[in-house]
């Protein structure tokens, strides 16, 4: 009997749409071994050159003009991807796309970016047989996730149904299943173990994050944590940022025994259970998995737009604070310092994570509506 398959979609504008595809390609896998599947960023997969370079020039004016990028967000909310963006996205990824199509044969295809989401509804209304599912990978609804063709909406929570129904698609098309993290954020590892692999010190921990681009802005409030380095640990994750690494360790502010400055890691979960506190932009999929590991969050710098509701969301909820002030930090530093009022906090989140959030549910839900 021939296994099922399942094509997962996604574009690099940000490193949390594609971590999802492969989260939710893992998860699968781990409920399913039988199943096969595929991740690919469609624009960088199709067009090795053109790709990239967009996605780059997006990551500049991110980090450069965060405004614009909310301006665009916020100007289009309402929208789907307007005709001439369709035409174009055809145009470029047409045949490639359909080919790329007939020679895995998925039995499903889910996408977790609203581009390649466009260009396989358009595929659809030329004759293209097959399910489409779309997972939103934010605490919001954007206009351009919206496209008649698709067959199901996997979203993060009520809220987001809510707002795709305003947007006109049908309840029954939207199934509230959480965004999906990596199965290595299901489970919770030793302590002294994580601490012997990283060289880490059993004391106080603080693990700041700029999300997979690690785009930290000069803010104070991130030097301002060194003044706590002789009683806290403190881990820098930078991600692909480089530039960012470099500066910081030749910066004598990070040069001390308890500070840390990491780059790109696969293991970001045995550092979130290792750590007492996460400050970090609040990016759709960084924010989930904090939270699947009862984390207590602060935010820094949302982008306006999607980070921005991600962060309402979140704190909401209880399971976090914008970081908006020193006094923030002297005031979460201090808590956690204190064993057991940091103790009875996690225990406290990892309750209301229980009651909101499993992270099977998303493979779980695709699994039984391919059945």
């Amino acid at each position: 009997m021939r296994k099922k398959r399942v094509l997962l979609l996604s574009e690099g504008f940000g490193s949390g749409h594609t971590q999802a595809a492969y989260a939710l390609a893992a998860g699968l896998k781990q409920l399913c071994p039988g199943i096969q599947t595929r991740v690919i960023e469609l624009g960088k997969f199709l067009n090795p050159v053109l790709g990239p370079w967009i996605v780059s020039a997006y990551r500049k004016t991110v980090s450069k003009q965060p405004k614009m990028v909310g301006l665009m967000y916020r100007s289009n909310y309402k929208k789907s991807l307007n005709r001439f963006t369709q035409l174009a996205l055809h145009r470029m990824f047409y045949t490639q796309t359909s080919q790329v199509i007939s020679q895995l044969k998925p039995d499903l295809i889910i996408c977790t970016h609203p581009v390649p989401n466009a260009v396989v509804a358009r595929l659809k209304r030329l004759g293209l047989d097959m399910p489409l599912y779309t997972l939103i990978t934010d605490y919001d609804a954007h206009g351009s996730w919206v496209n008649k063709e698709v067959n199901r909406y996997l979203v993060s929570t009520s809220l987001v149904k809510k707002r795709l129904m305003e947007k006109s698609v049908s309840p029954d098309q939207i199934e509230v299943t959480g965004i999906p993290v990596h199965p290595n954020f299901w489970n919770t590892y030793e302590k002294d173990d994580i601490r012997k692999q990283f060289d880490l010190k059993a004391m106080p921990t603080v693990l700041i994050m700029g999300g997979g681009w690690g785009i930290m802005y000069e803010d104070n409030a991130l030097e301002y944590m060194t003044k706590w380095r002789e009683s806290t640990q403190l881990i820098y994750c930078v991600g692909t940022n480089e530039k960012m690494k470099e500066k910081m360790l030749a910066d004598p502010m990070f040069q001390h025994p308890n500070v840390r400055v990491l780059g790109f890691t696969r293991e970001i979960n045995k550092l979130m259970d290792v750590s007492d506190l996460l400050i970090t932009k609040p990016g759709g999929m960084t924010c989930t998995e904090g939270m699947s590991k009862g984390i207590p969050m602060l935010f820094y710098e949302p982008i306006p737009g999607q980070e921005e509701e991600n962060c309402e969301y979140f704190i909401s909820n209880g399971f976090g604070e914008m970081l908006d002030s020193n006094d923030t930090v002297d005031k979460w530093f201090s808590l956690i310092h204190e064993p057991y009022a940091s103790g009875q906090f996690r225990d406290s989140l990892m309750t209301k994570r229980n009651q909101q959030y499993d992270p099977t549910s998303c493979p779980n839900a695709v699994l039984r509506l391919m059945q």
